[in-house]
C-alpha cells in the first residue's frame, strides 16, 4: 500500500516502482500479478512502413469535446519540444514536420477522420489522443498502418493488454496507480464511508474500480457508487443516491461534465464544507469552476499523474502559448516528442516500426541526459542514453508502460483554482 502522508494545501508526489504498476490490491494486501503485453507481438509484426527520411508527427488532440481543457497545454508541450529539436537540427538532419489534428471525444467520429488525415499525410508518429476511450477506438487503425500511438495522457488500464502490434506507447501511468494513490489519500483523510461519482467508460470505471479497491483495503468502505452517462443532460437522480447514503468522502471521476456534477452536488446540500470531495485528472482544471461561489472548492483535492511542471518549463511553455492557465500533461507531451525523436537518431530511421523498437532503449540503461540537444549529441558520440523527462524518469516496461511515475495531489482554495507551487513527497521523506 502506498502511504500518503499529510501535506495541508499542497502537492504530494508518490514515486511507485515498476512493481506498483503491475500490481493490484487483494483482499489481504498487495499481490503482485502479471499483465499480457501489449506488445507481445515484435514491432516487426507491424507494416514495414518506410521512412521517407523525414519524420513527421500527427497530434490527435483535443480542440474539441469533454476534454478541450486539456488540449491547450498537450499542443504547447509538443511544440516547446519540436522547436528545440528544429532549433538543435532536426532529426536525421531534416527538420521534424507535424500536422495538428482535433481528437474530439467518443460522441463524434472526429477521432477517425483525423487519423486518416495524419495517414494520409505520412505521419511517421501520432502524439494522442487525451481520453482512452478515443484511443481505443482508432489504436487498430494508426498500428495496423505501421506507426507509432504514442499518447501523454491515457491512464486506462485496458492499454496495457490491448493488441497494439508493438508500436503503443505513453508517458502517463495506468489507473491502477492513480486510483491506489487516491484511495490512499480518501482513507487517510479519516473518511471511513465513501461515494463514489463516474463516468461510465473505460477511463472512469476502471479508475473507480482501483479507487474502491483501495478504499477498502484501508479499512474504508464505498457506501454508494454510480457510475453515470456522461452525456446525461440532468445528474439530480445520480446525486441523490449519493445523497441517501450520507457519505464522509465523495470521489468525483470525469471529465468537464463534472462542472454539472459539482452544481447538483451544491444544490442538494452536499457541500465541499460538509463532505471531503475528491477530483482526478479528467477534471481537474484552473478555468472550469470559476463560476461558481468563491470557495466552493476550497480544501477539494484531486490527483492526476505526473510531477508538477517546474517553474523553468512553465515558462518556456509560455513562450509558445501566452494563454495557458492549465499545465495538465503538458511534462508528458514535451517527453514523448523528444522521446519520439531520439528514437529515431537511435535507429537511423523515421519510420515508425523503426523508431518503436528504438523507444524502450533511449528511455532507459544508458548515460542520463535531459533534453533533445544533449540527448542526441550523446547518440552521435556513439553512447547509449536514458532520457531523463520533465514529467519524470520516464522508463518504459515491455508493454510501454512508464515502469517509474509520479502522481501529483494538489488542493483547490478559495478562489477555485489549485496552485502550481507543491511540496514533493518521495519515499517517506517531503521536499520542496
Amino acid at each position: 500500500m502506498i502511504r500518503i502522508a499529510p501535506v495541508g494545501r499542497a502537492l504530494a508526489v508518490v514515486a511507485a516502482t515498476s512493481l506498483a504498476l503491475t500490481a493490484c490490491g487483494g483482499g489481504g494486501g498487495d499481490t503482485a500479478t502479471q499483465t499480457s503485453p501489449s506488445s507481445a507481438a515484435p514491432a516487426s509484426s507491424a507494416p514495414a512502413a518506410k521512412g521517407d527520411g523525414t519524420l513527421t508527427l500527427g497530434t490527435l488532440l483535443p480542440q474539441t469535446g469533454s476534454l478541450a481543457q486539456l488540449g491547450p497545454p498537450e499542443f504547447a508541450g509538443v511544440d516547446l519540444a519540436l522547436k528545440e529539436i528544429n532549433e538543435a537540427g532536426g532529426v536525421l538532419g531534416k527538420p521534424v514536420a507535424k500536422f495538428d489534428t482535433d481528437s474530439g471525444d467518443t460522441t463524434t467520429n472526429i477521432a477517425s477522420q483525423s487519423v486518416d488525415k495524419l495517414l494520409a499525410q505520412k505521419s511517421d508518429a501520432i502524439i494522442g489522443a487525451a481520453s482512452s476511450s478515443v484511443s481505443l477506438s482508432v489504436i487498430d487503425k494508426i498500428t495496423g498502418a505501421g506507426v507509432v500511438h504514442f499518447s501523454p495522457a491515457n491512464t486506462s488500464n485496458d492499454l496495457s493488454t490491448v493488441n497494439d502490434r508493438g508500436l503503443y506507447f505513453r508517458t502517463a501511468p495506468p489507473d491502477k496507480l492513480q486510483g491506489r494513490v487516491l484511495g490512499d489519500l480518501v482513507v487517510s483523510d479519516g473518511n471511513d464511508t465513501v461515494g463514489i461519482l463516474a463516468m461510465q467508460d473505460s477511463y472512469g470505471t476502471g479508475l473507480a474500480d482501483q479507487v474502491q479497491q483501495t478504499v477498502a483495503d484501508g479499512g474504508g468502505e464505498v457506501v454508494e457508487r454510480v457510475d453515470y452517462d456522461p452525456k446525461a443532460a440532468d445528474f439530480s437522480a445520480d446525486v441523490a443516491k449519493i445523497k441517501a447514503k450520507n457519505p464522509k468522502g465523495i470521489v468525483l471521476i470525469g471529465f468537464e461534465e463534472t462542472t454539472k456534477v459539482v452544481n447538483e452536488l451544491i444544490k442538494q446540500g452536499l457541500t465541499a464544507d460538509k463532505h471531503k470531495w475528491y477530483m482526478v485528472d479528467g477534471n481537474m482544471s484552473n478555468e472550469n469552476f470559476l463560476e461558481l461561489p468563491k470557495g466552493s472548492l476550497d480544501g477539494v483535492k484531486g490527483t492526476y499523474p505526473g510531477a508538477a511542471a517546474p517553474d523553468e518549463f512553465r515558462k518556456k511553455l509560455l513562450g509558445v502559448n501566452k494563454g495557458l492557465k492549465d499545465y495538465t500533461y503538458s511534462a508528458e507531451s514535451y517527453d514523448a516528442t523528444n522521446l519520439i525523436a531520439l528514437a529515431a537518431e537511435s535507429a537511423k530511421s523515421d519510420a515508425g516500426v523503426d523508431i518503436a523498437a528504438k523507444l524502450i532503449e533511449v528511455s532507459k540503461g544508458g548515460e542520463k541526459c535531459t533534453d533533445f540537444k544533449s540527448c542526441v549529441d550523446l547518440l552521435k558520440a556513439g553512447k547509449d542514453i536514458d532520457y531523463e523527462g520533465v514529467s519524470g524518469p520516464v522508463e518504459f516496461n515491455d508493454v510501454g508502460d512508464p515502469a517509474v511515475a509520479t502522481i501529483g495531489i494538489y488542493q483547490y482554495g478559495k478562489d477555485n483554482t489549485y496552485p502550481a507551487k507543491a511540496l514533493e513527497y518521495r519515499n517517506g521523506n517531503i521536499s520542496g
